[in-house]
């Protein structure tokens, strides 16, 4: 009986019996690695080249970053005058963006007043420790020679005054990067605004682009995202505020000057998760042994771990955790690696950035984690100008044109009616409000 009658496997006399065994000799685990590794290096080589291509607009897309963290933050905000106030929406989008101004201008002003009335007192603290600290030198077990130390103390001068070109050219490389800085600060203002106003039309227009049979997945992502990242961004205040209050509470119990500027400086610091308040914490502890000595340091730095210790065993795992469901251990790895690849920018961002790719990816794998939102909020493009080119459509098919066959019609309409709805998402009317509120 023939091979072919058999079923069984090609014989010797077939020249691809000698590939068929190879390929039978390999173990399955082998050739699903092979079949994963080959897919993850060309997802890896199209991210490393998008990314290339698209580093020169990094500072473009950390200020629409920004915009759309304040988006979510505001939004509460914008709907309360909208709804209660009766505002207009331009209107209730620029006085939500002037309160967030006033807020940061007011924070400053505050900490600005506590640094110039302590910083004189702070400095003649910091120059009587560094006596102190030279005569226990000098005078304590280690009996360091005076002589060596007004040396060391005269080679520290000469050299900064040998290397002060480095320094100026580095503070006029600050100087730029304070530029470039303030200029991506007024880019995301702007896009607030507008976000603000006017979200919901630009996410029709976004979504407007993807084929037709996309959208509707990609709308539903987009909005259980758009939640995570709300979720996340008023979490992490909430935890930035209380590591500051109790860092602050801390030092004015120590009776230390520059409470105020210190927890400004932990509530901004706590935007990095893990990373940030403890670089902040570490400069109220060196606060205290500048003005306290190193006994009070001690306690200061108890302070801190003590904080800190709060926000990782409560606030983190319980708070954070259920924002973004991250666990810790993901959440301080996303943020070394952010901090890896695009600095502090990386640092802000990849937490939320990590978040919402989580949560868009497991909706369209079919996990939903927000399934109380439902599917009923739907976009629509421009019904009337898919009616009209339908209407146009079936009287082409009724003036004559049998020869060319339903089927070129039907396909022409399809053509037709997909034109229509890029040239409604380019237009970007939608339905419902229009706000990004529920974008």
């Amino acid at each position: 009986m023939s091979d072919d009658t058999t079923g069984n496997a090609p014989t010797t006399g077939d020249p691809l019996h000698g590939e068929y065994v190879a390929a039978r000799s390999i173990p399955p685990t082998v050739q699903a690695a092979a079949a994963w590794s080959w897919r993850l290096l060309i997802i890896a080589i199209c991210a490393g080249a998008a990314i290339w291509v698209l580093r020169p607009l990094s500072d473009l897309f950390v200020a629409v970053a920004a915009a759309l963290l304040f988006t979510v933050l505001l939004a509460p905000l914008h709907g309360w005058l909208v709804r209660t106030l009766r505002f207009p929406r331009a209107l209730a989008a620029v006085t939500s963006v002037l309160f967030l101004l006033g807020a940061a201008v007011g924070l400053i002003v505050l900490a600005g007043q506590q640094i110039v009335a302590g910083i004189a007192s702070l400095s003649t603290q910091a120059q009587e420790g560094l006596e102190q600290m030279l005569d226990w030198l000098s005078t304590g077990p280690l009996n360091v020679d005076t002589g060596r130390l007004e040396g060391m103390l005269s080679d520290i001068s000469t050299t900064i005054e040998q290397n002060i070109g480095t320094v100026v050219s580095g503070a006029m490389s600050v100087g730029s990067t304070v530029t470039a800085v303030a200029a991506g600060f007024v880019i995301a203002l702007f896009c607030t605004i507008f976000f603000l106003y006017d979200g919901r039309t630009i996410w029709t227009w976004i979504v407007g682009l993807l084929p037709r049979a996309a959208r509707d997945d990609v709308h539903q992502a987009g909005r259980r995202g758009l939640v995570t990242l709300a979720a996340y961004t008023r979490t992490q205040i909430l935890v930035a505020a209380i590591d500051a209050t109790g860092i602050a509470i801390g030092a004015a119990a120590l009776q230390l000057p520059l409470v105020v500027p210190l927890g400004i400086l932990v509530f901004i610091g706590s935007f990095i998760p893990f990373v940030g308040a403890i670089l902040t914490g570490a400069i109220a502890v060196l606060v205290a042994l500048v003005v306290k000595g190193w006994v009070w340091a001690i306690v200061m730095l108890g302070i801190v771990l003590l904080v800190q210790q709060i926000e990782g065993h409560l606030l983190q795992p319980f708070l954070m955790g259920h924002a973004v469901s991250m666990h810790p251990v993901a959440v301080l790895l996303t943020v070394s690696g952010g901090t890896m690849v695009a600095g502090i920018a990386g640092a802000l961002f990849a937490v939320p950035i990590a978040a919402v790719v989580n949560t868009v990816v497991l909706y369209l794998s079919g996990h939903d984690k927000f399934p109380d939102l439902g599917i009923g909020d739907r976009l629509t493009f421009r019904p009337e100008a898919e009616a009209e080119v339908r209407r146009r459509a079936m009287a082409l098919r009724r003036g004559g044109q049998e020869d060319e066959g339903a089927g070129d019609d039907a396909g022409g309409a399809a053509a037709a009616a997909d034109a229509a709805d890029g040239g409604a998402a380019a237009d970007g009317s939608g339905s419902g409000p229009r706000t990004g509120d529920d974008a």
